[in-house]
């Protein structure tokens, strides 16, 4: 197909022991999806139903790679997440089925800049923001989950120049992985090529230039990030 201009490259991410790589249609997030994270973003921690917002997919920063920091900013947090890469689309999935869905999973950050998102909450607008910029969706290797499986409960954690910033466990999500498809289903028609960041657990806080944040799920794998 011919284009008046040259079409922009697939973003994707590495796939662990291969050397195809998992194309990338759209990043969605789940938000407050841990109690204790709800709680110091001062939320009742409820079980409210899901809620999400969407990152760019050319917004992935590699395994190993950089994190510039973003302008007009000067509170940008990390918050350390699980991500299901979906192998297959679809809609009004129902959560018995949902993990057929899933190609594998990944370690992800969803880096927020938080003053901006929250001027944007005070004013009653949209607060992509905060979350839709440049490089704010660093992203580990994905594991197939037919060499892993479905991981339901499994340590989460990230550290920040060597010290712990956040910790927690997978079985803490107020929604699980099925749970989530399912409901994203219900709005958006669902595509492969789709990741889902599922949340964070407590402990989001700063980030400075020239910190290294390395991160990692039980059983999936480990994410290191420099700040610059």
């Amino acid at each position: 197909m011919e284009t008046v201009i040259p079409p922009p490259p697939v973003p994707s991410v590495a796939v662990r022991g291969l050397s195809a790589v998992f194309p990338i249609h759209r990043i969605y997030c789940v938000g407050r999806n841990y109690a204790a994270h709800a709680r110091e973003m001062g939320h009742d921690p409820d079980r409210e139903p899901p809620f999400f917002f969407q990152k760019n997919p050319d917004s992935v920063v590699a395994n190993g790679g950089n994190f510039p920091y973003p302008a007009r900013s000067r509170n940008v947090q990390h918050e350390i997440e699980l991500v299901v890469a979906l192998g297959r689309g679809g809609s009004g999935l129902r959560d018995t089925e949902s993990l057929d869905w899933v190609y594998g999973y990944a370690v992800g950050l969803d880096m927020t800049r938080r003053d901006l998102q929250g001027r944007m909450k005070k004013m009653g607008r949209p607060w992509e923001i905060g979350k839709a910029f440049e490089r704010a969706a660093p992203c580990s290797d994905i594991v197939p989950a037919d060499r892993i499986g479905h991981p339901h409960t499994g340590a989460i954690w990230l550290k920040v120049n060597g010290e712990v910033r956040q910790q927690g466990d997978l079985d803490q999500m107020i929604w699980r992985v099925p749970e989530i498809i399912a409901h994203l289903s219900e709005m958006f028609t669902l595509a492969p090529g789709d990741l889902i960041y599922t949340g964070t657990p407590a402990g989001v806080a700063e980030v400075q230039r020239g910190d290294l944040l390395e991160g990692g799920i039980d059983g999936i794998g480990v994410l290191c990030i420099t700040v610059v």
